[in-house]
């Protein structure tokens, strides 16, 4: 069943997102601002659908029992939520994922209030574009709803897997993109970036594919729901990246 692994439509849109054309284009300050004012929305949904494996694989229930899955699983998912929410800053101080987004914003004068927003009250049409819309919903519906092994895929395919090398090549187009001067603007961003690349590059993304491999089992239908999910992560990732790219060429 791990053959989905190698699926045509997983790896091409993979290597879509890997190398979007989007990232050459982010070519000043301003351009940055519009990629990360977007980017926010998924730094944020990623924790829903982290929490939701969370909460099914390990135990956050009382009484605690031990939990039924893995325990290379169960140590996976507690080794990533512990780096999402207390990992080290660039002064070595502990700070989640999702603050250290926002300090990058911080730093080029990016507004994370649409996203903040958002978040309080969940009101689509007031506060996202189309895009930015079926991205998050897709993603919130599968953390409260889907079936675990969807949320698997959806986090291995679209994220643990993704992000080594998607980030990889935003961080080279911005460092061939912006001079040396104009790079100690985004100082946090760029340790955001070399981060991500690090650690999900290494152990986590394999551990990531087990933890799928441990919620579909041999079952083919739980396989075929995994690429469904999976490749729709992509998808909306893809349309995502599009529509900034669309807004940075209409300025």
């Amino acid at each position: 069943m791990l053959s989905i692994m190698n699926h045509p439509d997983l790896i091409s849109h993979h290597e879509k997102l890997a190398n979007h054309s989007l990232y050459k284009k982010i070519h000043t300050i301003d351009d940055l601002k519009n990629f990360m004012e977007t980017h926010v929305f998924a730094v944020w949904d990623f924790m829903s659908l982290l929490k939701r494996l969370q909460k099914d694989i390990t135990c956050v229930e009382l009484p605690w029992n031990p939990s039924p899955y893995p325990k290379n699983v169960v140590r996976l998912i507690n080794e990533i939520v512990l780096g999402e929410e207390s990992d080290l800053d660039l002064e070595g101080q502990a700070c989640d994922h999702f603050t250290l987004y926002l300090r990058a914003m911080k730093d080029i004068g990016a507004s994370p209030d649409r996203l903040l927003s958002f978040s309080k009250d969940l009101n689509y049409q007031k506060w996202c574009t189309q895009a930015q819309q079926n991205f998050v919903s897709f993603n919130l519906d599968l953390a409260r709803n889907g079936k675990i092994h969807e949320v698997g895929a959806a986090f291995f395919f679209g994220r643990e897997k993704l992000i080594p090398d998607m980030f990889t090549s935003i961080l080279g187009d911005l460092t061939t993109n912006f001079s040396k001067e104009s790079q100690n603007q985004f100082p946090n961003l760029k340790y955001y970036l070399a981060r991500h690349i690090e650690i999900d590059g290494g152990e986590h993304s394999h551990q990531a594919q087990d933890c799928l491999q441990s919620l579909c089992g041999n079952d083919e239908v739980k396989w075929n729901e995994a690429r469904a999910a999976g490749v729709q992560s992509l998808k909306l990732r893809s349309a995502l990246w599009d529509e900034v790219e669309k807004n940075l060429l209409s300025k």
